[in-house]
């Protein structure tokens, strides 16, 4: 019974999805063509991968306490209290993010050999740690305790919006894998398997969080020193060039196998064709010129994910409940502190929902009085009301692709004069959310290159080569609004109140100049300053107004 039950030490918390086989070997090439080692390839079970192996030196990670309490941090944070499958957790989807960095790595080698790409095993096995320690970092409820808890709890201690920002779950990643590696001695395990330190510590902390920040520059980006040479290593599990990464390619896979979504992406496919080419002066991965609607779909999946689960309104009031009741807990949990101290950290999961409800210290030696405790006992009972389904109640949510249309509504809601729905409402139970595809106002197609079968150079394709369904927008603007009221006849009157409000907001559009070189040109010939002969001004001219009655009419 104890053999058994430590066989099954790393299976996952959700039915057991995931379970391994102790040891299978395999003959693995070592970075030397001469030399070979015989490593214990362990096989996991995955439900979304299948029947997976993962190198020693991974299985020796996971191992751990600092990776081990990724079971216990949920992968969608509030959504479990929408979506009943929603259970999976950052253990799970990080073990596949690494199996999928190692896969995309050893496609790249096994296309495009040594004496072209130069991909080396220890190269591969760099870019699988990245991958399976890129999320770390996280904290209680994911995305809930980086994106809400902790900007408002460093705003409340007096830090300005400029320190907020310096703390990212991907900063708390890197901190958290040099603490497993320091308590775990690791550094002598990675040496035998054949990493040369601390060149490749300082490359997977690249593929984690990216090119670092100069210290006497906070504007300027230091370059790569892990592996400089090959630029296309760092696209694989954090893609900064266009968001095409196997992070984003697990995560559709296994949120969308949990909350009952349909995946249109085939991470699979891209995995196959994926070559890598100089576009620009600068190796970049790249896909079939025919993959260009899979990549499309990539980002619909994205955007449907987002619509329907990410910002789902339920789960964002459960999620602005927790923050609240977190906010309150503070200062008897310390659990903003728990950053700066990679040990508390660790100890920092989902189960601090219910930690909140046991008694302090001060309690039990009855050193506290019942003001001591009224923040305390508040968080308690706004915890008590997400269990009982006490939930914020939504009035409405407004889309626009002008942040501006957002502002001002957003003001127009809590002037409590200006506020046309005879309810109080509060600032932190208006939500805004931007909603984009990746790249903010941009097709993140346009960042991706292709490439035709037998070429040996890449290309762009451009949105009219593909269909003209293609969004024009490809970023929006989200106002959610929550508020405390539970009677259902005001509350009915509010939601019609804030539907009329809709209506009658006046959109902000404010034409964008040309952009680039032309823009001077067009606006002197359209204003007859420049020599131009008649038929080209009068083009010109018919262009400009044209162009800004499209942009007006969007």
């Amino acid at each position: 019974m104890v053999i058994a039950d430590q066989m099954c030490r790393l299976s996952f918390s959700f039915s057991y999805p995931l379970s391994y086989t102790p040891f299978f070997y395999f003959s693995r090439p070592h970075d030397t063509e001469t030399e070979t080692m015989e490593v214990a390839y362990k096989v996991f079970n995955d439900p979304i991968h299948g029947h997976i192996e993962l190198h020693p030196l991974l299985v020796k990670i996971i191992d751990t306490p600092q990776f081990q309490r990724l079971r216990n941090i949920k992968q969608l944070g509030g959504a479990y209290y929408v979506f009943p499958g929603a259970s999976h957790n950052r253990f799970e989807h990080s073990i596949g993010v690494g199996y999928l960095a190692g896969e995309l790595a050893k496609s790249l080698q096994k296309k495009q050999p040594k004496d072209e790409l130069k991909i080396t095993e220890r190269d591969i096995l760099c870019v699988q740690i990245a991958g399976l320690c890129h999320d770390l970092g996280h904290g209680p409820f994911s995305h809930l305790f980086d994106g809400m808890f902790i900007p408002e709890a460093r705003k409340r201690q007096g830090q300005d919006l400029k320190d907020k920002k310096k703390w990212t779950h991907e900063k708390a990643s890197l901190d958290m894998l040099n603490h497993l590696i320091t308590v775990n001695n690791l550094k002598p395990v990675m040496v035998e398997n054949g990493l040369e330190l601390p060149k490749d510590l300082n490359f997977i902390e690249e593929l984690i969080f990216g090119k670092r920040t100069d210290p006497s520059d906070s504007t300027k980006k230091l370059p790569y020193v892990g592996r400089p040479e090959q630029p296309y290593l760092y696209e694989i599990v954090s893609n900064k060039r266009n968001s095409i990464d196997v992070d984003k390619f697990d995560y559709f896979a296994r949120d969308c196998h949990h909350l009952g979504i349909k995946n249109n992406f085939d991470h699979d496919r891209f995995i196959k064709f994926a070559r890598v080419f100089k576009v620009d002066g600068e190796e970049q991965i790249c896909t079939r010129d025919k993959e260009v609607g899979n990549l499309y779909d990539f980002f619909h999946t994205r955007n449907c994910l987002h619509r329907r689960a990410y910002q789902h309104k339920v789960k964002n009031c459960v999620e602005v409940m927790i923050t609240d009741a977190f906010l309150l807990a503070d200062e008897h949990l310390k659990l903003s502190k728990a950053i700066d101290d990679m040990v508390a950290y660790t100890k920092l999961t989902d189960n601090v929902f219910e930690q909140i409800f046991l008694p302090t210290s001060r309690e039990l030696d009855k050193a506290s009085t019942k003001e001591d405790l009224e923040d305390l006992n508040k968080a308690r009972e706004i915890l008590t009301n997400i269990s009982s389904r006490c939930l914020l109640k939504c009035v409405g949510q407004f889309y626009s692709a002008y942040p501006a249309d957002i502002e001002d509504m957003h003001l127009h809601l809590l002037d409590d004069q200006k506020n046309p729905l005879a309810i109080k409402l509060l600032p932190e139970h208006l939500k805004v959310i931007k909603m984009d595809y990746g790249k903010n106002t941009e097709n993140p197609i346009d960042h991706v290159s292709f490439y035709r079968k037998g070429d040996k150079e890449a290309f762009k394709i451009s949105r009219g080569q593909v269909s003209t369904l293609i969004p024009r927008h490809f970023q929006e603007w989200l106002l959610q609004v929550y508020c405390t009221e539970t009677d259902e006849k005001i509350l009915a009157l509010a939601r019609k109140k804030f539907e009329q409000l809709c209506q009658t907001v006046t959109s902000k559009k404010v034409p964008t100049p040309i952009p680039g070189k032309f823009k001077e040109w067009f606006l002197q010939v359209y204003n007859g300053t420049t020599e131009t002969d008649e038929k080209t001004q009068t083009m010109a001219r018919d262009f400009y107004e044209l162009w800004l009655k499209t942009l007006t009419s969007e």
